[in-house]
C-alpha cells in the first residue's frame, strides 16, 4: 500500500540543506555500470557491501546519505543508487500535494529497481564482493523482499515498508528484519504483525521485527532534528540494522 504518509514531512537535500545541517558528507558519486550512486567506503579492499534503497524521495536526501557514511564506518561498501535516474517524487504544487503520487509510482515501480539492483550486484559481485546485505526504506523495502525473495543478498531490512504482500514473507529466503512505526497509516503495527506471523511459522528463515513507539511512517530517515523521540528511534533502527548485517553478512 502506497498513500499520502509517504510523501510527508519530505527530506532536507543537498541543494536545499537547513541552516544547521552542514553537509558533512563522506562518500561520492559514481557511476556503476548504468546506475548513479552515492558510494561510500572506507578501503578499496572491503569484502562486504550493503546497498541502502530509498523511498520515494531519491537518492539525494542528506540524512540518506548520512546514514550511508555511518554504515560505512562499521567496515562496507555502501551504495545509495538513484534508482529514480533523475527523477524523484516531488510534491504537487496546487490542490492535493500527493495526487501526482499514483502517476509517478506507475513510472517508478519496485520492479524496476529489482532489475536495476540485479545488474549492480551482478558488478559487484565482479569486484569480488559477494557478502551483501540491502536496507529499503518505504518504496524501497519493495525492491529488497523481492531480492531476498532470490540469491541475491544474504539479509535484508526493511524500514517503515510500504507496498508488501503477505505473500511475499511466504517466499522470501534471506534472513530478514521489519522495523516498523506505531504510527504508520501505510503499514501499521497490524500489518506488521502478520506479516511476523508468517515468518514465525518459517524458522528456516531467520527474522526479526520490532515496532518502534511514539513515531511516524518515515521516521528513520526522514525524521525533525527538532524531534527527540524521532531521532532516538531511529538511532535505534540504525543499530538494529548494523547489528543485522553484522550477523549475516560474512
Amino acid at each position: 500500500m502506497a498513500g499520502p504518509q509517504c510523501g510527508e514531512n519530505p527530506p532536507q537535500e543537498l541543494g536545499n540543506p537547513s541552516p544547521s545541517m552542514s553537509l558533512d558528507l563522506k562518500g561520492r558519486v559514481e557511476t556503476l555500470g548504468h546506475l548513479t550512486a552515492y558510494v561510500s567506503y572506507g578501503s578499496r579492499d572491503i569484502q562486504k557491501a550493503v546497498i541502502l534503497v530509498s523511498d520515494v524521495y531519491g537518492y539525494e536526501a542528506l540524512n540518506l546519505r548520512r546514514l550511508a557514511d555511518k554504515v560505512a564506518s562499521c567496515g562496507y561498501f555502501v551504495l545509495v543508487p538513484d534508482y529514480f535516474h533523475g527523477d524523484p517524487y516531488v510534491c504537487a504544487c496546487t490542490g492535493d500535494p500527493f495526487a501526482n503520487q499514483p502517476e509517478w509510482l506507475q513510472k517508478h515501480q519496485p520492479a524496476k529497481g529489482l532489475e536495476d539492483s540485479k545488474k549492480l550486484i551482478e558488478i559487484l559481485n565482479n569486484k569480488g564482493i559477494t557478502s551483501i546485505g540491502a536496507s529499503g526504506f518505504c518504496w524501497g523495502a519493495k525492491v529488497v523482499v523481492e531480492l531476498a525473495k532470490g540469491d541475491y543478498i544474504k539479509a535484508g531490512v526493511l524500514l517503515h515498508p510500504s507496498l508488501l504482500l503477505e505473500d511475499d514473507f511466504r517466499v522470501i529466503k534471506a534472513p530478514i528484519a521489519i522495523l516498523g512505526a506505531e504510527f504508520d497509516h501505510i503499514t501499521p503495527p497490524e500489518f506488521i504483525e502478520k506479516y511476523e506471523a508468517i515468518l514465525s511459522a518459517r524458522p528456516e528463515v531467520d527474522s526479526f521485527v520490532k515496532i518502534y513507539p511514539a513515531v511516524a511512517h518515515g521516521w528513520a530517515v526522514r525524521y525533525n532534528n527538532d524531534n527527540e523521540v524521532a531521532m532516538k528511534n531511529a538511532e535505534l533502527a540504525h543499530g538494529k540494522m548494523l547489528e543485522w548485517f553484522s550477523t549475516y553478512l560474512k
